[in-house]
């Protein structure tokens, strides 16, 4: 069964697009907003006959094509349409009252991949709440979570939120953004007129594991270039805030455990495996080595350990790609005792915290890594216990 998503809906159904006449509608989109013909949201609905007055992009732009974290994009007129294209990622993040003022109802229609860091999922809480404020109605066209339903990661700390981390939520969080706008809402007890487009067909347990197979996979950011990086992203965005490469300036950014010159990856390998082998399971890692163009370690050859979480040597339940990336940190700091690991530089617009912590929301991933006496299983108890509470908390809030 073909699975339609939230877009493919509400084109096809004429009760949906009713609801709409008479309304201005604004578009919330990037480059992976396309239909089941890979025609992209913002000309489809025009094409319907829906009155879209403004559109919207995210970080990375409407078009996708900002490559780094703090690249902003400008507003701009869309060429073909005449119509305003407001930055959510630019000289604000949170909608204006000028931007929320363009239009009636606003269709949140981002393909997000299931971790708490990917900004798409604060800039829905950013809409919601402005909506709320102003009496605007927002329907998220729901789309996959790619990683599926699995949890992990600790929760946020109350106090560390930040764009890269809107509320107390583990880092692989397992909800469609219909289902987190539900939770927002509850969480933060939002009055708003808010309404999901669901999916049908879409079986999260399914065949593809939370990707459809029979859906082609289009890069929501740059670096976004498959469903193997949207599953071990959950763990390899933490090299963001790390000395070590992500991999970026390659044709496989963030599907590696870490890249750097000056690392053996085989004995990290070794090493990983010695303290805590369960974390290894659900994928295969390989040695490989690159030569990043730009970014970090530019120009040098690294060694590194490449993530595949997919074909026969992929296991949904069993592939834990948070914990594998600790896994990797607490090797190389074993290793490598003196290693400037930590990246220290302003990160999506936290200057007074480290990165990593940013990322992580709290400092505990740091401080397990960094203490010679802390073992896998201190990080397991403390981490089994927020997926736990959470886990308990979403059950209300499942579409699917």
């Amino acid at each position: 069964m073909t699975v339609l998503f939230g877009i493919d809906r509400l084109l096809t159904e004429d009760k949906l697009l009713a609801e709409l006449q008479g309304k201005r509608v604004a578009l919330v989109a990037h480059p992976a907003s396309v239909t089941a013909n890979l025609v992209h949201s913002l000309d489809a609905l025009i094409e319907c006959g829906v009155n879209v007055t403004s559109a919207f992009g995210p970080q990375h732009g409407l078009k996708g094509d900002k490559q780094d974290n703090m690249v902003e994009t400008a507003d701009e007129t869309d060429p073909q349409y005449g119509i305003p294209v407001f930055s959510l990622y630019g000289e604000v993040r949170r909608p204006t009252g000028q931007m929320m003022s363009s239009a009636d109802v606003f269709l949140f229609d981002l393909q997000d991949l299931g971790c708490r860091i990917y900004t798409f999922v604060t800039t829905l809480l950013y809409l919601l709440e402005e909506a709320a404020k102003t009496g605007k109605a927002v329907w998220v066209l729901d789309r996959p979570n790619p990683a599926g339903r699995p949890v992990e990661g600790t929760l946020l700390v109350p106090g560390q939120e930040s764009f890269v981390g809107a509320a107390p939520m583990p880092m692989r969080h397992g909800l469609t953004m219909g289902e987190m706008g539900h939770w927002f809402i509850d969480h933060f007890g939002l009055d708003v007129d808010y309404r999901v487009i669901q999916m049908e067909g879409w079986d999260p347990d399914g065949p593809g594991h939370g990707w459809p197979t029979d859906r082609i996979w289009i890069n929501p950011s740059p670096n976004a270039a498959n469903v193997n990086m949207a599953r071990a992203y959950a763990g390899t965005v933490m090299l963001e805030g790390a000395t070590l490469s992500e991999g970026r300036g390659t044709t496989r950014p963030l599907e590696v455990l870490f890249g750097a010159p000056d690392v053996d990856a085989k004995a990290v390998f070794t090493e990983m495996a010695s303290l805590e082998p369960d974390w290894l399971a659900g994928c295969a890692l390989r040695e490989c080595w690159f030569e990043p163009t730009f970014h970090k370690h530019a120009g040098s050859l690294c060694n590194s350990l490449m993530i595949h979480a997919e074909g026969p040597f992929y296991d949904h339940e069993r592939f834990r790609p948070w914990r594998l990336q600790a896994l990797a940190f607490k090797a190389i700091r074993n290793l490598y005792p003196d290693y400037d690991l930590w990246r220290d530089f302003p990160y999506e617009y936290e200057l007074d915290r480290l990165a990593i912590d940013v990322i992580n929301g709290g400092p505990a991933l740091r401080e397990w890594v960094d203490d010679k006496a802390a073992q896998p299983g201190d990080l397991d108890a403390l981490a089994s216990n927020d997926e736990a509470s959470w886990i308990a908390t979403l059950r209300q809030h499942l579409l699917y």
